[in-house]
């Protein structure tokens, strides 16, 4: 049959299939709407409890993403802004430089600044950090803690099975409440002033 002003069939048919195809298409956003929208405000998102975490350097290793979602923060209320930063120097350093032979971080993430004798201001440069943990391992044995490992939000991807979770040897990470999605030690959960 060939298709004329005067064959109706023909209409209803390509009226039809289009309908159907256009039904199909709405259905397929509608459950990709539904389900971005439930996983970025979702009722909980994975997240590393600082208090549980022994620093094994896994969190670098095993996120399912290229260069992991767990990076260090800094919580500056915290910080001693020591001349000698736990965090910073690697042990037993000689000069309190900022050569890469006296850093910890082995991705030169944490960046030093001189704010008055004998104060330092220590910042994190998220992309160039790994989440290795030798940072925090270093605070925490000689400072007060202050650099803590977190699960950054806006970088995850929301796994259902968080990979760095099934592999933590501490059970450190969990599922928070998205509306209060950090957890920092010495703080309450989800109070984030003062922390870059």
């Amino acid at each position: 049959m060939e298709e004329s002003a005067d064959n109706p069939k023909i209409d209803r048919r390509k009226f039809l299939v289009t309908g159907i195809r256009a039904t199909l298409l709405a259905g397929i956003g509608g459950v990709a709407v539904l389900t971005a929208r439930k996983t970025l405000s979702g009722q909980t998102v994975w997240q590393l409890d600082p208090a549980k975490c022994i620093q094994c350097g896994r969190c670098a290793t095993n996120c399912v993403l290229a260069q992991s979602a767990v990076r260090c923060t800094h919580v500056y209320a915290m910080c001693g802004y020591c001349d000698l930063c736990g965090g910073y120097f690697k042990p037993e350093t000689k000069t309190l430089t900022t050569g890469a032979e006296n850093q910890l971080c082995p991705t030169n993430a944490i960046k030093r600044r001189f704010v008055e004798d004998p104060f330092f201001e220590y910042t994190i440069d998220e992309p160039l950090c790994i989440g290795c943990g030798k940072c925090v391992k270093g605070c925490g044995a000689f400072g007060n803690g202050s650099l803590q490992l977190q699960v950054r939000q806006n970088i995850c991807e929301h796994c259902n099975e968080c990979s760095i979770a099934r592999n933590c040897p501490a059970d450190a990470f969990s599922r928070v409440p998205a509306n209060k999605p950090y957890l920092f030690k010495g703080f309450e959960q989800g109070n984030t002033k003062d922390k870059k």
